[in-house]
């Protein structure tokens, strides 16, 4: 069995003496994992970086064994951002996030995704609107989408700002108001994509933002299977907020 295909770095373990076992997330045979000889040596490692963008040669006698990488680089964003510590969780979080997919199950639109997330952690808070949005297309992609359309209660698709906790349908700010202390608050960023010379949403709008994934991929995605989120989310966030870790919002 042989396949190329382009791939993310999610992670690295160490196999053996100087071997890796790598985990990347691939355009079109989903997460998947090998071995890569020579891995954990000094010439290959800043190159399986979490991040890094790969081509890669998977080989192995049957299709179900672990089989073997052959990589060469395509872009490797590690050298340049993981100095800032908001990049640094932001990956590891993205990492997270791939693993609540199945192992090689395809899923091409995830790669572009990470693609594009990756190249958006510079700025922070531009960071944290590209998060927010990776979360909700997860969502998405796991079966459990939000409808962001129009109003739960009225039909109309203009003015949402709240989604209800229990249908995940967005509501309209004058729907809402009467009950807006129990319905998240939907900040307008996540409404569509953020073309790179549009203005960067407030910390404020981007807390929202993270109230409402956090929200629904704890309930319907982390809790049924027994997870919770890693410490790299909590991380991300305080960072991109300026916040101390471990410190809630006033």
């Amino acid at each position: 069995m042989e396949w190329t295909d382009e791939g993310i770095v999610l992670g690295t373990r160490r196999h053996g003496e100087a071997n890796a076992i790598l985990e990347v997330m691939t355009r079109e045979h989903g997460r998947h994992l090998g071995m890569v000889r020579g891995g954990s040596a000094s010439r290959l490692r800043p190159v399986l970086q979490p991040g890094n963008e790969l081509r890669m040669v998977w080989r192995a006698r049957l299709d179900e064994h672990l089989g073997h990488y052959a990589v060469e680089p395509v872009r490797l964003h590690a050298a340049s951002m993981l100095a800032a510590s908001h990049v640094v969780y932001g990956v590891t979080h993205l990492a997270a996030l791939c693993r609540l997919l199945p192992e090689r199950d395809p899923h091409p639109e995830v790669h572009e995704w990470l693609s594009e997330a990756l190249q958006r952690l510079d700025l922070p808070l531009a960071a944290g609107a590209e998060m927010v949005r990776f979360e909700l297309r997860m969502l998405a992609e796991l079966g459990f989408g939000l409808d962001l359309t129009s109003c739960a209660a009225t039909g109309d698709d203009s003015d949402l700002g709240y989604v209800s906790p229990k249908s995940g349908r967005a509501v309209s700010r004058g729907a809402g108001k009467p009950w807006h202390d129990r319905l998240l608050r939907l900040p307008s960023f996540v409404m569509g994509e953020l073309p790179l010379d549009a203005s960067i949403p407030s910390a404020d709008e981007l807390a929202d933002g993270f109230a409402l994934t956090g929200f629904f991929l704890a309930r319907y995605v982390l809790e049924p299977r027994g997870l919770a989120f890693a410490d790299a989310r909590e991380g991300f966030v305080s960072a991109v907020l300026g916040r101390r870790a471990g410190v809630p919002a006033a």
